[in-house]
């Protein structure tokens, strides 16, 4: 078997006000290769854009790779590593905040072999700082399109596009 390639990724988002404009920013590093990431939304929230951040960056890998991802989210990291994500599944997704997101990103952390580790934000990580300002100029960007599930309310009135769309 092939050795997986092994990929260094860190992420940002964020939303100012909360909920507000938002935006995210992702680095991906391979070896001497390097790949940045950003995109906003008119209107969400930051732990939506933390949860962006992360499934943009895997979606942007080409085949299975081994990825130790840094993130300054708590909500995303000790999601991942502390068992809340299969206590989530286990219950159906019930009183979940975000599930529509959560249910893309275990599909894609299914595809590779991903190492959570969390970052103090702020703290002079010049990857973490460099995510932050991609993330802030993002947000800043005219024109930005929607987070459609967010401003319909799909997160909150049943509305499950997710399962609707696999289910067939």
């Amino acid at each position: 078997m092939e050795s997986l390639k092994e990929v260094i990724i860190f992420t940002d988002g964020g939303s100012d006000p909360n909920p507000g404009r938002g935006g995210y920013g992702v680095v991906l590093i391979h070896g001497s290769h390097r790949k940045e990431i950003s995109g906003g939304f008119r209107l969400t929230t930051n732990n939506r854009m933390e949860l962006t951040a992360v499934i943009e960056a895997l979606k942007a890998l080409k085949e299975p790779c081994r990825v130790k991802l840094y993130s300054d989210s708590e909500y995303v990291v000790n999601a991942m590593t502390l068992g809340w994500v299969q206590n989530w599944i286990k219950k159906r997704w019930k009183k979940v905040k975000n599930p529509d997101l959560w249910k893309l990103l275990v599909e894609l952390v299914s595809r590779h072999q991903v190492e959570f580790n969390w970052v103090k934000g702020h703290a002079g990580n010049p990857e973490n700082e460099r995510c932050d300002q991609l993330a802030v100029e993002a947000s800043k960007l005219p024109n930005l399109p929607p987070d459609v599930v967010y401003e319909t309310g799909g997160l909150n009135n049943g509305l499950d596009f997710v399962d609707e769309a696999s289910s067939e």
